[in-house]
């Protein structure tokens, strides 16, 4: 996720456990040879953490969720103010159901990947259902969310109720691959073998492997990143198996930063700018405008988004955004 100035457990409302001040000594590891990982980490992170209002210990389970499907592939700094505006508005799963997925897709505003607004819709509306307007504690329950994967379930399970789970990002990754086994990085997918070595470094208290999972996913945020790590500052330098053996370069074929300009993607991102800007129908013409050069494109695009529920047509030559009525109150 990003993540806490914060973490005792304690309940919160609805019983929700949350993470609060805590002392920054980790007991020592049972084997004095094996570092300690995770205190070192715990101790850096209550220091130098960054103050994120889905951290705060006020923060709902609701608000963990969404700031987790938020932050995917997407940076903090741009989270933050929708964020801010999507909690505003929907405080709760019972209120986003309760309202239309334009009005999601609308509010997702230029995030990009837009069907995780749908997800998040569709999730808002399965937890009306099924678990009485709560997000659900059980990893089970949050992994049979509609679009929420292992990661995410694991995220959330971890970070709204304290409990002890691996949450493996490409941060976390980096941070393990380096500290443990000595590779500059941990290749470009998560592997059973690396949800193995994260979840080794966690102490056995889940308040403290849930504080543990923050701060190494804040390390790999905030210091230890893929080019330029900041070796100098960081709390694992002395006991870093990648820094010992001299910071070797990695051996595997770099990652590419994704493309966006002149791709379907952005094709999609100007149609639904469009869409966006108005609160009904759209006639044809307006939208050729958004991509005048590439007619085929264009048309494969905004039929693409009416495939994946991001629009709809409304006549021969009108579109709208996917709105569907708002669904029933719950209990209604």
């Amino acid at each position: 996720m990003g993540r806490a100035t914060d973490t005792p457990v304690r309940a919160g409302r609805g019983g929700r456990a949350r993470l609060d001040t805590m002392p920054s000594a980790e007991p020592p590891s049972a084997d004095p040879r094996v570092p300690d990982v995770a205190g070192l980490v715990i101790a850096w992170y209550e220091v130098n953490a960054r103050e994120l209002p889905w951290r705060h210990a006020d923060a709902t389970p609701w608000g963990v969720l969404v700031s987790e499907v938020m932050l995917q592939q997407t940076p903090v700094t741009r989270v933050l103010p929708v964020w801010t505006e999507w909690m505003r508005r929907w405080p709760t799963p019972a209120a986003l159901a309760a309202d239309t997925t334009a009005e999601a897709i609308r509010a997702w505003g230029r995030l990009g990947y837009p069907r995780r607004a749908l997800r998040l819709h569709e999730c808002a509306t399965t937890m009306v259902t099924r678990h009485g307007g709560d997000v659900p504690a059980d990893i089970g329950a949050l992994r049979a969310l509609p679009g929420i994967g292992d990661y995410t379930a694991n995220a959330v399970a971890t970070f709204a109720f304290a409990q002890r789970h691996p949450v493996v990002d490409t941060n976390v990754r980096r941070v393990v691959a380096r500290a443990v086994t000595g590779a500059a990085d941990a290749g470009s997918t998560t592997t059973p073998a690396d949800l193995r070595a994260t979840e080794a470094l966690l102490p056995a208290d889940p308040g403290r492997a849930a504080r543990a999972s923050v701060a190494l996913m804040e390390l790999g945020a905030l210091l230890c990143g893929a080019q330029n790590p900041a070796c100098h500052a960081c709390p694992l330098s002395t006991v870093c198996a990648w820094r010992l053996a001299g910071s070797p370069p990695a051996t595997g074929p770099s990652r590419r930063p994704q493309a966006y300009a002149g791709t379907d993607r952005q094709i999609r991102g100007r149609l639904l700018a469009v869409l966006r800007d108005h609160d009904g129908p759209v006639e044809r013409a307006k939208l050729d405008l958004a991509w005048p050069g590439e007619p085929e494109r264009r048309d494969a695009a905004l039929a693409s988004l009416v495939v994946d529920g991001l629009a709809v047509q409304t006549g021969p030559d009108s579109y709208e955004l996917g709105a569907g009525p708002p669904n029933p109150p719950a209990g209604g």
